[in-house]
């Protein structure tokens, strides 16, 4: 499944196979600048145990997992809705860039509003949420130029360079977003378990 925006066509999302598990993938989440903020960092990775979180991913009927591409099909992250809970509507986003010569360049906001159009219009979400350390300012100004709003802080809730800090939730409801006429899902193919 691919989800793009036809008039703003720097990135688009799509679903992640086996096959986008690659070297560059592991030295992104290998890299401290990359990781910083991610649990990934907790352990190192290679090409067998990303395989195997994109094979559960795939296979986890609450969860889509997609790859951030730029116009010229170059992987340059992911982002996913996880935490599906259709009976209350809800679900959880996240994301990281790990080609770092796409940092600041808006990619990721333009992922965020993909992936929000996605879990509104086709999974029928009613809110999405989204959580990040205190600390990770780029983060929460992506969600929040996509029309996100501060939901709370938790207070010390990350280890992050041996002290506790804060962590930031957001979120986004679904009569409360807005998008435009442009955006697209391309190939709609739900998986029989999703």
């Amino acid at each position: 499944m691919k989800i793009i925006d036809q008039e703003e066509k720097k990135i688009y999302i799509q679903s992640i196979t086996a096959d986008d598990v690659n070297d560059t993938y592991v030295e992104w989440l290998n890299d401290p600048q990359v990781n910083q903020y991610l649990e990934t960092r907790l352990k190192p990775q290679n090409l067998v145990s990303i395989t195997s979180f994109v094979k559960s991913s795939i296979n986890n009927p609450k969860e889509y997992l997609f790859t951030i591409n730029t116009s010229s099909d170059r992987h340059i992250g992911n982002i996913k809705v996880g935490a599906i809970d259709q009976y209350h509507g809800t679900g959880e986003v996240s994301l990281f860039i790990g080609d770092k010569n796409c940092w600041g360049k808006g990619y990721a906001t333009l992922a965020i509003t993909l992936i929000s159009y996605f879990a509104f219009s086709i999974l029928k979400l009613r809110k999405l949420s989204a959580g990040a350390y205190l600390s990770n300012k780029a983060s929460t100004k992506a969600f929040i130029k996509t029309g996100y709003q501060i939901e709370g802080i938790k207070k010390a809730q990350f280890k992050f360079n041996n002290k506790f800090i804060d962590a930031i939730y957001v979120c986004l409801f679904s009569h409360q977003s807005q998008f435009p006429n442009s955006l697209k899902v391309e190939k709609l193919d739900l998986p029989d378990n999703k």
